[in-house]
């Protein structure tokens, strides 16, 4: 099974964008030390504790500080730009970093209507031509059919396209045009199991995919101990929280007891959230991804995950790598 990661590229509290991108750059040397496959990055408008807004320039950065390791949008949020415009970005990353580019494509603005109407783009009914969307984006680097306008860069580059989801539409439509399907699993877990069945029973072959390819992406935070692993995960947990009660902001410091601190309600929808996850020590997190990896028969696993201190999400990876060996 391949192993990919998933980062968030965290502006903690104290610290700085500079900074966040910086570790991330480092997160991504440890992940292809490491063995992993992958390492994607998401777009996210607005957001204080998250520095990935521009995705293909924090591309190129991760790019420039790597050498092997696969590099990808996680995704691109479509209904937010113009096809050409992410073929000619993703087209010139093809050709700073050939054979190493991902661009997973998502149909969410990934933001809220602050962002929308900041965009100056008609999301909703962009959103509503999304499937069209995707054909004319890939129609830009295959040349098939032929555009009325060639993107330069763009066409001949060799970019692996994803559909990303969380719901039954993402994989209705990876089914339906051939292509790899990512689930949002770590942090919308509910239609997990049905998104994976229908993709895999509607899948029509391609010319890139002859048969389903399905990711599945899981929190996972690694550690010496359980109780340290725990106390690391604590700044996600807070993270989701925040977000969900509408109060999002950079990356807090970790918090001994934090879950058990919470009020009942906000405890059983960050349990909830969370169910797609491996906190642990080796032997624990062991357990729980292969756990997950029988559940879903995925291809490939992504790890998410951020920490307040950056030199854990490191080390976490390395025995995340550990914990996942044999699977």
């Amino acid at each position: 099974m391949k192993l990919a990661v998933l980062d968030l590229v965290p502006v903690v509290e104290g610290g700085t964008i500079g900074a966040a991108l910086d570790n991330a750059a480092q997160l991504a040397r440890t992940a292809e030390a490491a063995g992993y496959h992958r390492f994607w990055v998401a777009e996210h408008h607005g957001m204080a504790g998250i520095a990935s807004a521009a995705t293909a320039v924090t591309l190129a950065h991760i790019g420039h500080a790597t050498s092997t390791i696969r590099i990808g949008a996680g995704g691109i949020m479509l209904p937010n730009h113009n096809p050409l415009v992410i073929a000619e970005q993703f087209g010139t990353l093809d050709a700073l970093f050939p054979g190493r580019i991902d661009l997973g494509l998502g149909r969410a603005p990934g933001a809220d209507q602050r962002i929308v109407n900041a965009l100056r783009k008609d999301v909703n009914r962009a959103a509503e031509h999304f499937p069209q969307d995707v054909v004319e984006l890939r129609a830009h680097f295959t040349g098939e059919p032929k555009m009325p306008l060639q993107a330069t860069p763009g066409l001949g580059a060799d970019i692996e396209m994803w559909m990303l989801g969380s719901s039954l539409f993402g994989a209705q439509l990876a089914a339906m045009l051939g292509l790899p399907y990512a689930f949002a699993s770590h942090f919308a877990p509910d239609h997990l199991d049905a998104a994976l069945k229908r993709y895999r029973d509607e899948f029509k072959p391609s010319a890139t995919l002859a048969k389903p390819h399905a990711m599945a992406a899981i929190n996972v935070f690694v550690a010496e101990t359980d109780e340290q692993a725990v106390y690391e995960a604590s700044s996600m947990d807070q993270a989701f929280v925040a977000l969900r009660t509408g109060n999002p902001g950079r990356l807090k410091p970790p918090v001994d007891g934090y879950r058990e601190s919470l009020p009942v309600q906000q405890r059983a929808m960050l349990e909830h959230m969370r169910q797609a996850s491996a906190v642990g020590s080796v032997d624990t997190a062991r357990r729980q991804i292969a756990a997950f990896a029988e559940r879903t028969q995925a291809d490939e696993l992504i790890f998410a995950g951020s920490t307040f201190d950056p030199a854990h999400r490191r080390r976490s990876l390395e025995l995340a790598m550990e914990a996942a060996a044999g699977l």
